[in-house]
């Protein structure tokens, strides 16, 4: 497994009955990943750090394994050896089957703005002017949300959060200002930090429920 190199709603750190989540983050040593980790750890969530020497997260099995013991799950993984479309297929199965198995109720996964509709629909990485080199990529994030959709049983509550447009690289890595929800915008920026503030909120006490969701700066809207 490798890692992701690339207004705050709620900031309790309990879930919705008030007993504090234990949460385990795959792909830690990403640059989203590492943001989850520092910002449960800042709230006092009890957070495990899973990176590619602790097993695979295409592996139900490893999923499963490493899972246990806990009540939710981040998932931000990439694979730059792997193709996309069997990628992120594979680890979005897993999850699905690994994780319930483990008795974790709730499942945020770090998706990508590309194939996120636009206010008017269209899915941002179909809008003019879009980058499309990078067009297999978007697909292989996208099919990995529909193999989530495919295979998560009723016993797994998921949703998938990108940013709105991109992360805002300009400003420091600690910034969180809070955060919106958003349909896609090439222009619409959010820090690592104020991004993770949402992963943790839907991990903790859920709102949304099997949608893929842009997320923005509070400042953006």
């Amino acid at each position: 497994m490798t890692n992701d190199s690339d207004s705050d709603l709620n900031s309790d750190k309990s879930d919705t009955n008030g007993t504090p989540i234990r949460l385990i983050v795959f792909g830690a040593a990403g640059r989203i990943g590492r943001a989850v980790v520092e910002a449960a750890r800042a709230r006092g969530i009890e957070v495990t750090a899973v990176g590619r020497a602790d097993g695979d997260a295409a592996s139900a099995a490893d999923v499963a394994r490493l899972a246990a013991g806990h009540d939710a799950a981040v998932v931000s993984v990439y694979d730059a050896q792997a193709a996309p479309g069997e990628f992120f297929p594979a680890v979005a199965r897993a999850m699905a089957a690994g994780l319930p198995g483990a008795g974790v109720r709730r499942l945020v996964s770090v998706g990508l703005a590309s194939v996120l509709p636009t206010a008017g629909g269209t899915p941002l990485m179909d809008t003019p002017g879009y980058p499309q080199e990078w067009r297999e990529f978007y697909v292989g994030h996208g099919a990995g949300t529909e193999a989530l959709r495919a295979a998560a049983p009723g016993t797994l509550d998921w949703v998938v959060l990108s940013p709105a447009g991109d992360f805002d690289h300009d400003r420091a890595p600690g910034d969180a200002d809070g955060y919106a929800y958003a349909p896609a915008d090439a222009d619409s920026r959010i820090t690592p930090a104020g991004f993770a503030e949402a992963v943790l909120d839907e991990a903790a006490a859920p709102t949304l429920h099997a949608v893929h969701a842009g997320v923005t700066g509070a400042a953006a809207v």
